[in-house]
C-alpha cells in the first residue's frame, strides 16, 4: 500500500537516476521524510547513471517511450540545457537488414505523435559527405538523422539533480551506514512487511516504505527471477589530438543498430572519444550471504569496477571503429570497463509495489535507456507510487507474475548473444 500520510518515512536505496529523480519529485509533492541511501555520495562513481555522456533521444519503436522521450527532451532544452549537447543522432543499419525494423518503427512513432523534429533519411556515404569527421566507408549502410537529439553530461546532470534533492530537504546517508546489506521484514498475517534496512555498519534504518532504486545491484537484496538480469556492456575511451577532435566536433552521436556499436563526438575539454555497445552483454555468477535465496545471480561487484574488458568485447568495439572511424581502429584505449544494465525481457522499467512484501516499492529495470528521461522520470515514478499512473503505464511497468528471460528486448539491441563471463574473466572485474 502507498503511504497514508506524507509525514511517513520513505527510504530510497540508490542514488542514481531512478532514486534521485524519485526523491526530488516526492519531496516536491510534500513528502517530508525522504532519505536516500547509497555507498557513496552522488554522483556514485560506478553507478550506471554516471559517465561523461549519455545519448538523449526520443526515437523509440514504442509510442509510450517516444512520447515520454519528447517530454524529457523539453527538460533537456530547459533546466538541463547546460548539460545537453544537441549534436544530432545518426541511426544506421546494414542495407537490406530486416532484423532492425526498430529503426523504421521509431521514425513512424515520432511522426504519429506529430513531433516537431527534423528526421532525414540517408543512404550509403551521404552520411560521410555531410560529416567528414566520420571517415569510414558507409556505402553498405542506411538510416536517418534526428537533428533534435544529442548527448548529455551524465555526471554533471546527476550532480545537479542531487543538489536539487538536498535543497528540497532530502537526506542522504552514505558510506557503510548507507550500504544496505538486507531488508528488515516482519510477518503480518500471511504477508511480510518491509520495515527498514540493515547496513554494512551494523546499524538499521527504519521506514514506512522502502523504495529499491538499486539498478544492477538489485539482486543482492531481492530475487527478481527472470524479471531482470544484470548485464555488463563494453565501454572504452581513446585519446584524440586537438586537431582530430576539431575534425569531429560537428559530428552526431552515431549508432549502428546492426551491431549495437555507438560512439559520441569527442568530449569537449578532454578530446576523449567514447564508444560502447548497446547489446546483450555479459553475465556474472554472484552470490550474496545476505539474500534469502542461495541461488547465484548476475550483478556487478559492490566495490568499484576494475578497468577490464573481455577480449571479444574489445574486438567488437574496434570493428565499429574500423567501419565508422578507421583511422583510430588500432589506437590504444586509455579507459575501458563494463557498464551495467538492469535488463528486463522487453526493455520496460519495473516501477511497482512488490506483491509479496508490503512497504516495498521498486523503481528499477532501466534496461540501458532510462537516463535520458532524467528531467521527467521522477514524475512518472511518483505517479505509480501514488497509484495515479495511467493504465498503460501501470501495465507496462508492473511487477509481473512471471517473465521470460531477455531475448530481443525492445528491439534496439545488436551484436552477439549474451554470454556468461568465464571464471577467470570474472576474477578480473
Amino acid at each position: 500500500m502507498s503511504p497514508s500520510s506524507k509525514s511517513n518515512s520513505i527510504v530510497i536505496i540508490g542514488a542514481g537516476v531512478f532514486g534521485l529523480s524519485t526523491a526530488l519529485e516526492l519531496s516536491e509533492r510534500g513528502y517530508a521524510n525522504v532519505t536516500v541511501l547509497d555507498r557513496r555520495l552522488p554522483p556514485v562513481p560506478d553507478g550506471s547513471s554516471v559517465d561523461v555522456s549519455r545519448i538523449i533521444r526520443p526515437d523509440y519503436a514504442d509510442v509510450f517511450y517516444a512520447r515520454m522521450g519528447l517530454d524529457a527532451v523539453k527538460g533537456w532544452n530547459a533546466e538541463y540545457a547546460s548539460f545537453f549537447h544537441r549534436s544530432g543522432l545518426l541511426c544506421a543499419q546494414s542495407k537490406g537488414s530486416t532484423e532492425h525494423s526498430y529503426l523504421d518503427q521509431s521514425k513512424q512513432s515520432l511522426e504519429s505523435l506529430g513531433a516537431s523534429v527534423t528526421i532525414q533519411t540517408f543512404h550509403g556515404n551521404e552520411a560521410t559527405e555531410r560529416h567528414p569527421g566520420i571517415h569510414g566507408d558507409l556505402s553498405d549502410m542506411q538510416g536517418y538523422w534526428n537533428t533534435e537529439c544529442g548527448w548529455a553530461d551524465a555526471e554533471g546532470s546527476i550532480t545537479h539533480l542531487a543538489q536539487k534533492c538536498s535543497q528540497a530537504g532530502v537526506s542522504f546517508i552514505t558510506g557503510k551506514h548507507g550500504t544496505v546489506n538486507n531488508l528488515i521484514t516482519e510477518t503480518h498475517s500471511t504477508k511480510s512487511k518491509v520495515v527498514g534496512v540493515a547496513t554494512a555498519a551494523g546499524t538499521s534504518v527504519s521506514a514506512d516504505t522502502v523504495i529499491l532504486a538499486t539498478g544492477a545491484w538489485t539482486p543482492y537484496l531481492i530475487d527478481t527471477g527472470d524479471r531482470t538480469i544484470s548485464t555488463g556492456q563494453p565501454v572504452a575511451f581513446m585519446q584524440l589530438t586537438p586537431e582530430e577532435a576539431k575534425e569531429m566536433q560537428n559530428c552526431p552521436v552515431m549508432i549502428n543498430l546492426s551491431t549495437g556499436w555507438f560512439a559520441f563526438p569527442p568530449t569537449p575539454g578532454t578530446n576523449l572519444l567514447k564508444m560502447a555497445r548497446h547489446g546483450y552483454g555479459f553475465e556474472t555468477t554472484t552470490n550474496s550471504p545476505h539474500r534469502q535465496s542461495d541461488s547465484s545471480f548476475s550483478a556487478p561487484k559492490m566495490s568499484s569496477q576494475s578497468p577490464f574488458l573481455p577480449t571479444d568485447a574489445e574486438k567488437s568495439l574496434r570493428e565499429g571503429l574500423a567501419l565508422f572511424l578507421p583511422r583510430f581502429k588500432d589506437r590504444p584505449f586509455v579507459q575501458r570497463r563494463l557498464c551495467w544494465y538492469t535488463d528486463t525481457p522487453k526493455g520496460d522499467f519495473i516501477v511497482d509495489y512488490h506483491p509479496e512484501h508490503d512497504g516495498l516499492f521498486l523503481a528499477t529495470g532501466g534496461s540501458g535507456h532510462a537516463f535520458k528521461f532524467l528531467p521527467v522520470l521522477g514524475r512518472y515514478v511518483a505517479d505509480s507510487f501514488e497509484r495515479k499512473a495511467s493504465q498503460e503505464q501501470r501495465e507496462k511497468w508492473a511487477w509481473t507474475a512471471t517473465a521470460n528471460r531477455l531475448s530481443k528486448g525492445d528491439g534496439s539491441r545488436g551484436g552477439p548473444p549474451k554470454r556468461v563471463l568465464l571464471l577467470e574473466e570474472q576474477a578480473r572485474l
